[in-house]
């Protein structure tokens, strides 16, 4: 592996989990490209990335361009010399970025291409109930996640996987993955293949505020699965009528009891048995087991109902 210079991109701890599987094996890595330090926190200190950090500890150079076109950028991206870059989670390459090294540029993305293009893809897979999703490597091109398909890797859903859960074990993977990669890129022996460009594929557009309520008139079934697709971030949320104001609430943990009831969808009670705040639905009821007001910290629904009671007329909207 020491005949390629790679240079890698990327942000989060996502692709920290990448880049120590890559040290470890001892590829050749000549520099990390990742995002500018932000400021963050209530003293708007700055911050920076996961990936720089952990490039730090290991004495890799760290370059951090606002503008990949930039002039002193290109300059930097000619003094490593990179004959192949990989992409994890990192923003979108302009062509003279990634059409720069000879072996090419190629990214991780956590689904099974062409499914769940986009930024959100393992999100996106629990909120739909999938019962599979992967990883996926490809070469970058003009567009977004729709370059030739390199290799996949695929994994099960499990009832109990969240966002958090399914983040760590493609992570793992993902690691796996890139690293078989290289290695097929090395030995000269890559077979990639186009991705289908069918419109009926499944999406994973990036998540927003109104993308991320909780709409109380779906199924048990789909409501826990959007909860669970988003947990712990950036989590979903509702809107709680409650002594005459409307609160944001911040809901972590749900479970689904399918029975049959003459309720209005998204009243309340408290349900002492199961320890729950129990919510009306078209086909039951959602126990809510964890939750957030606002200026509180995420907690257990016995120990928020402890503290303050809970009324049958309370509706979440």
């Amino acid at each position: 592996m020491n005949t390629l210079r790679i240079l890698f991109m990327g942000t989060p701890d996502f692709a920290v989990g990448i880049l120590d599987h890559l040290v470890k094996s001892d590829a050749n890595i000549v520099g990390v490209t990742t995002a500018p330090d932000k400021p963050a926190g209530r003293g708007k200190k700055l911050h920076s990335s996961a990936v720089k950090l952990f490039a730090e500890k290991q004495s890799i150079e760290v370059l951090q361009p606002t503008n990949l076109k930039s002039e002193e950028f290109q300059a930097d991206l000619k003094r490593l010399d990179p004959n192949l870059i990989i992409v994890v989670a990192f923003r979108m390459l302009p062509k003279i970025v990634w059409d720069y090294p000879e072996f090419g540029t190629f990214n991780l993305h956590a689904s099974l291409l062409p499914q769940y293009r986009g930024a959100a893809p393992i999100n996106w897979a629990i909120i739909n109930g999938e019962k599979e999703t992967g990883v996926t490597t490809f070469f970058i091109d003009e567009e977004i996640d729709t370059g030739k398909i390199i290799d996949s890797k695929r994994i099960p859903i499990e009832a109990n996987d969240d966002v958090e859960s399914l983040h760590d074990k493609l992570m793992s993977l993902g690691a796996e993955l890139v690293l078989e990669t290289v290695q097929t890129i090395q030995s000269g022996k890559t077979e990639a293949v186009p991705q289908s460009h069918e419109k009926s594929f499944k999406p994973a557009p990036k998540l927003t505020k109104a993308n991320t309520k909780i709409d109380w008139k779906q199924s048990a079934k789909d409501i826990v699965n959007f909860v669970k697709g988003l947990t712990p971030f950036p989590t979903a949320w509702t809107e709680l009528e409650m002594n005459g104001e409307t609160l944001k609430i911040k809901i972590f943990k749900v479970e689904a009891m399918f029975d049959h009831h003459s309720k209005k969808i998204g009243s309340s009670i408290y349900d002492k048995e199961n320890k729950s705040i129990c919510v009306a639905v078209k086909d039951g009821h959602i126990l809510i087991k964890e939750l957030q007001f606002p200026g509180k910290k995420r907690m257990s629904a016995q120990a928020l109902v402890n503290g303050m009671g809970w009324e049958n007329e309370y509706n979440f909207v």
